[in-house]
């Protein structure tokens, strides 16, 4: 943990938002040579060029590199690093044939372990410093997930996974079990460090009404707790829920009537929704995890940002991997842009940015990071604008801070990550997290 007495300056160029960015407004907030100051975990300040930091500051000096909030994941899935890449077809037989398989290998917990810091490892070797994230059914994964987060008290959201029917043995739920076990690791883990349990219905065809309602039951019993899951991701899907819930109007009633939507529930993919749908999802304060490579990669769909946004609802861009390609969230969002593009719709360095930092943040409720004001956690990374000659050609012609940051933001990747901080203290990126503790752990 970092000395709360510690002063840290870091210069180089600073850039967060104050809101969200819209045409014409001042939400984006750029200091070209500026300090970001940090004092223990926490952002103490940031100043200008020319109001350099008194001498109790011990300077860390970034000049020529870029300065942004550590990014934020509000979908994606820990064990599927085993299979990221992997060739298949639709989303459907995706799942039989590559992520069911790899989820019941962390039934051993030695492996649930190994697999866990790896994950968590990755996270921050692509500039993530806070995720929400799907592990497995299995208890020691998820446990291990959260020891991994406390122990670099990494921001982290997430919860034993709930399946009981329409999926392997291996991965089934005892009802019973799986009500006990949630309520154990939510008295464990909600709260603690930096750390929040979400309840994780896997989607709706692995859940049984039942189940469905034992989540809604545990969302009202328990104060501040999340839900993550998934919706209307596949076209063949919805027609799958559409015959396992004829009684509710679409899928997204599935998950109403069960109590599941509200302010911190979030919702991956969306992309196959009606008007009312969306009204719904904004009536309740739910968001949406906008997860384009994972929908270009398995062919699911165009999501539609601008009748998503226009109705109301809170959309994030998340990496999902792995049916996505990449933990980079500027990769990600680099997806997200050719998605739009192929619906005539355009999205800025600016509104993709703020979608992977403050905005996502947003979406779980976490006001505390994702930006550079007073008092936030210091979770930050620092870029090079460029990793190799064509990013360096492409930068240096730019003629506005926008077309310099868009050009960044479409040609950079994790080799551009010089630095990360999480909650004030510099992670090495070549640690090894498959060991017993955290990098210096003895």
């Amino acid at each position: 943990m970092t000395d709360p007495d510690t002063f840290d300056a870091y210069r180089g160029d600073i850039l967060d938002f104050a809101a969200e960015p819209a045409a014409g407004d001042d939400a984006v907030r750029f200091r070209p040579d500026g300090w970001l100051l940090v004092r223990g975990q926490r952002v103490a300040g940031v100043l200008d060029a020319d109001a350099e930091p008194d001498p109790r500051w011990r300077r860390h000096d970034w000049r020529g590199h870029l300065l942004l909030p550590g990014f934020v994941d509000t979908h994606v899935h820990a064990p599927q690093l085993d299979v990221i890449a992997s060739y298949g077809t639709e989303l459907l037989d995706w799942l039989q044939r590559h992520t069911f398989p790899a989820e019941a290998r962390w039934a051993d917990p030695a492996h649930a372990r190994r697999s866990a810091r790896r994950f968590v490892r990755e996270l921050l070797a692509h500039g993530t410093t806070c995720a929400m994230v799907f592990p497995t059914v299995h208890r020691p994964g998820v446990d291990a997930l959260f020891e991994a987060a406390v122990e670099l008290d990494m921001a982290l959201l997430g919860g034993r996974v709930l399946m009981d029917r329409n999926c392997p043995d291996a991965l089934r739920d005892d009802a019973l079990a799986a009500e006990r076990e949630s309520v154990e690791l939510i008295e464990r883990w909600h709260g603690r460090g930096r750390c929040g349990y979400a309840l994780t219905p896997r989607f709706a065809a692995t859940s049984s009404a039942a189940q469905l309602e034992l989540c809604g039951a545990l969302l009202r019993a328990y104060d501040g707790l999340h839900l993550q899951t998934h919706l209307a991701e596949n076209r063949a899907e919805v027609d799958w829920i559409r015959a396992l819930f004829p009684e509710s109007r679409s899928y997204l009633d599935v998950y109403d009537r069960a109590g599941l939507l509200g302010p911190r529930s979030v919702f991956a993919h969306a992309i196959w929704l009606d008007a009312d749908d969306r009204a719904r999802l904004a009536a309740s304060g739910s968001a949406v995890a906008f997860s384009p490579s994972s929908n270009l990669f398995l062919g699911s769909g165009l999501f539609d940002w601008a009748q998503t946004a226009a109705a109301g609802v809170p959309v994030a861009i998340a990496s999902d991997v792995g049916a996505g390609t990449s933990l980079c969230q500027l990769r990600s969002a680099a997806d997200a842009y050719k998605v739009l593009a192929l619906q005539g719709q355009r999205l800025d360095a600016w509104r993709a940015l703020y979608a992977i930092t403050r905005g996502a943040a947003r979406t779980l409720r976490r006001d505390d990071v994702g930006h550079f004001e007073l008092g936030a956690w210091a979770d930050f990374c620092v870029w090079s604008w460029s990793a190799d000659t064509l990013q360096r050609h492409r930068v240096e012609l730019a003629r506005s801070l926008h077309e310099r940051v868009f050009a960044w933001l479409m040609l950079a990747d994790s080799r551009n990550l010089a630095a990360v901080h999480v909650a004030g203290r510099r992670v090495p990126l070549d640690a090894d997290f498959t060991a017993a503790g955290a990098p210096g752990a003895a």
